[in-house]
């Protein structure tokens, strides 16, 4: 769809100076390099501004450039996709600086900071907008109802046969922006935790650099790698519209989400400005941001910044031309969390689990018919699908005194996930029981594990102790909690980190002893007072946790 250079690198032809006008450089079909320039004949020298815009709205920034009144001054917009910019912007590169920085999304902005370029702002006024939205095959969209219905996230989803694919959310802000819908389409699920991090899963398989790689996994379209087609992904409404016009043979259906933040490109003015260059910069900002920014936007297919649609696209339904109103970009740490747990979705793990099996978890709980033991249990055995095949787990029971002296004892072996539920994993977990008078040796059971986890510590995946508990520590003959922090810290190495998680069962559960143990390794802790919503808090645990 244009939004990507074929070798991801910034595209830059130098155009000659002219006394007035604009010069337009086109190639491949994207936008490459737009120098424009107003001088007066006797005007030698004339104020430079370097504008750097993502390919979509380069063109309306040389519209409006064009109409400005500008003397012995120049403006010179090149395209360059805004991950590669916020990269070039903090580890300099050595491109030359702009004074201004339209990408896409405010999210590059933000990542340029986060990599350390102190001078970019990280907000700026929006010019224009495009929604992001699930593409969707023609074919797919009229076997679930479109055009006669407006199909949902959830519904396209949900939909047999579907086979979606997702440009890199680490790279690609309509692939972070997305992931805002995903989780947004599952809330009604019974698991909605759960169901997300299943969701991920399908999608990351087909994970690609952008919107251009997912066009060529189209059904119909050439695909060099013998790959299984790509039915959805999400895009920009806008490089939708032009993979319409630019390929009729496999036109995509344009699937709405309120949840999903727009693209929102901002006008991002850089440190550095000189004074000379200052009202050329006003004058750029305040024309976008009026009617001649309008006017031009109109003619780029993008809407302007509050979402309405410029134009009514008459000649292709399968966009909306109504005014789209979505959420706003949350803040930067929830998008961060998002992004994690994204991350770990491609990231095997090796997990050793401990599972309460003291007396107090023969509580029944009521309104379930079960108790405390079976609700575990049964979460547990649900999450066990949460993980990848590939994933190496060991699980024990623990209570006091379990294996002579010791506290705990091993249920299942360490092994792939894989392996136990194809073994019967399932219907040994079922027959878990609580011990009729076992105490909680959870200080010994914890130190133990974690030891082990710490000789068996792998590389590349994602190293894990967790814990499943009704109550606090009450073993008497067993290591003090200060010893066990004490032992904890000296067994951490930042560069291999073994988080200890903790999850909480019911109104017993210690939130604040759990919390302690769980820092002091770099984890979290987690707690259902209820137990019968165990397995929301459990999947919600491991969701948070870079989805296993």
């Amino acid at each position: 769809m244009g939004r990507h250079s074929p070798d991801g690198r910034r595209r830059r032809l130098l155009v000659p100076v002219v006394a007035t006008g604009v010069v337009l450089v086109l190639g491949a079909g994207a936008w490459v390099t737009v120098s424009v320039v107003t001088a007066k004949p006797a005007c030698e020298q004339p104020t430079k501004v370097l504008v750097t815009a993502s390919a979509d709205i380069a063109p309306a920034l040389t519209l409006v450039a064009r109409g400005l009144d500008l003397q012995c001054s120049s403006i010179e917009v090149q395209t360059r996709e805004a991950t590669q910019a916020a990269e070039g912007l903090a580890l300099s590169d050595g491109s030359p600086r702009p004074q201004v920085w339209v990408p896409d999304s405010t999210l590059a902005l933000r990542r340029a900071h986060q990599l350390g370029a102190a001078d970019v702002p990280e907000s700026g006024a929006s010019v224009a907008s495009s929604p992001v939205v699930l593409a969707v095959a023609e074919d797919v969209a009229k076997g679930i109802g479109w055009p006669e219905r407006t199909p949902t996230w959830a519904e396209v989803l949900g939909a047999p046969g579907v086979v979606p694919g997702m440009p890199d959310p680490a790279r690609d802000p309509v692939g972070a922006s997305a992931l805002l819908g995903l989780r947004e389409s599952v809330k009604t699920a019974t698991e909605p935790a759960g169901a997300y991090v299943a969701l991920l899963r399908k999608f990351s398989e087909n994970t690609l650099g952008g919107e251009t790689e997912l066009i060529a996994r189209l059904p119909g379209s050439s695909d060099p790698g013998g790959t299984a087609a790509v039915t959805t992904f999400p895009a920009s409404e806008n490089s939708l519209l032009r993979h319409n016009v630019e390929d009729a043979s496999s036109p995509l259906v344009a699937v709405y989400s309120t949840a999903v933040p727009t693209l929102d490109y901002p006008f991002a003015e850089l440190s550095g400005i000189t004074p000379p260059q200052r009202p050329i910069v006003d004058a750029l900002r305040e024309a976008m941001l009026g009617d001649p920014g309008a006017d031009a936007i109109t003619k780029t297919g993008l809407r302007a910044a509050g979402g309405q649609a410029l134009r009514d696209h008459a000649d292709d339904p399968r966009v909306a031309p109504a005014g789209i109103r979505t959420a706003n970009l949350p803040p930067a740490p929830v998008v961060d969390e998002l992004l994690n747990q994204w991350a770990g979705i491609n990231l095997s793990a090796r997990v050793q689990v401990l599972l309460d099996v003291s007396g107090s978890m023969n509580a029944q709980v009521p309104g379930t018919g079960l108790n405390r033991m079976q609700l575990t249990t049964q979460a547990t055995a649900k999450a066990l699908h949460l993980f990848k095949p590939a994933t190496q787990l060991r699980m024990l029971a623990f209570s006091t005194r379990l294996d002579g002296d010791k506290d705990y004892r091993e249920i299942l072996p360490m092994a792939p996930v894989a392996q136990h539920l194809a073994g019967g994993a399932l219907d040994r977990l079922s027959q878990l029981k609580a011990t009729a008078n076992g105490g909680t040796g959870l200080y010994d059971s914890i130190l133990d594990t974690y030891r082990t986890a710490r000789r068996e510590w792998e590389p590349g995946r994602l190293n894990l102790v967790i814990v499943m508990t009704d109550g606090r520590n009450d073993d008497p003959r067993g290591i003090s909690r200060a010893d066990l922090l004490a032992e904890l810290a000296k067994l951490q190495d930042p560069r291999r980190p073994i988080p200890l998680i903790g999850v909480g069962v019911g109104p017993d559960a210690d939130k604040a002893e759990l919390d302690q143990l769980t820092k002091a390794t770099g984890g979290q802790a987690f707690v259902a007072p209820d137990p019968a919503k165990i397995t929301d808090v459990f999947f919600g645990a491991l969701s948070r946790i870079a989805g296993g």
